[in-house]
């Protein structure tokens, strides 16, 4: 069993990761994928007129902060767009996919962060009516059941916090959590680039390898995104999951070039 994350930035070739999570489908492979929705938002908030807002914590880690339209943007482009078509795809190849929020089933639960410390013009102030939040708890017992049933379920970012409030959280590390919750042996996280780079973007500093004892040291060379999949990286190897594999995802084959190695892989 293997669960993979399809980043939601610009450049993901889409068709090869459903060529390819059919193929190992069809040989027995159980799978769950989770999506990300990064620029699909982005793309819809500017034409409603309504632009993303991202923002900085103190530690350096970048997010969309999420007000309540903002949530509802998030969700057209993630569970009405993204999840949909990515399970027509599966479904045109013969694939039993099952599309689902975290939302559904209580599938990822969480504490609603409804106000934010963040960095802004050199300063820290607080944001508050924030939909974001960090998943905590996965109802692993639906998602087991529906892979018995043969069923590949295809999950979008969004939680339901304990109180009942749809969330927007990590893809990354929502990912990592199910990785732990389902007891997988390895967490594929599919980029737009190679893998974690020593010096971004020179393509010939890919790091092939980084002990999982390391892990969170090289969260120094991350940029932007990647410290966020360098943090989901260590919280899925904390878990239990024993490999952890950043790999390219513009390329044919990309979850068997994981597979095999190809990538940074941590572990």
């Amino acid at each position: 069993m293997i669960v993979i994350k399809i980043g939601g930035s610009r450049g993901i070739n889409m068709d090869y990761v459903c060529d390819d999570a059919a193929e190992l489908y069809k040989a027995g492979q159980k799978i769950i994928l989770v999506h990300g929705a990064g620029n699909e938002a982005n793309e819809l908030g500017e034409k409603v007129g309504y632009p993303a807002k991202h923002v900085t914590s103190p530690q350096g880690f970048s997010w969309r902060y999420t007000d309540r339209q903002t949530l509802e943007i998030y969700t057209m482009a993630a569970v009405g767009k993204i999840n949909t078509f990515l399970v027509e795809a599966l479904q045109k190849r013969g694939v039993n996919a099952l599309g689902l929020s975290g939302v559904s089933g209580r599938v990822m639960e969480g504490t609603r962060k409804d106000a934010v410390r963040i960095i802004e013009g050199g300063k820290q102030r607080i944001l508050r009516d924030d939909y974001t939040g960090r998943v905590e708890k996965v109802n692993a017992e639906l998602l087991r059941a529906l892979l018995d049933m043969n069923y590949l379920p295809v999950i979008a970012p969004l939680a339901i916090s304990y109180q009942g409030d749809a969330m927007n959280v990590d893809g990354d590390r929502a990912a990592a959590m199910i990785a732990g919750a389902v007891n997988v042996e390895q967490l594929i996280i599919l980029t737009n680039v190679v893998g974690l780079m020593k010096n971004f973007p020179d393509e010939a500093s890919l790091i092939t390898h980084i002990d999982k004892n390391k892990v969170e040291a090289s969260i120094d060379f991350a940029e932007g995104r990647m410290k966020k999949k360098v943090l989901g990286a260590s919280e899925a190897l904390n878990l239990g999951v024993a490999q952890v594999v950043f790999a390219d995802g513009r390329v044919e084959h990309p979850i068997q070039n994981a597979l095999a190695g190809k990538g940074t892989v941590i572990g």
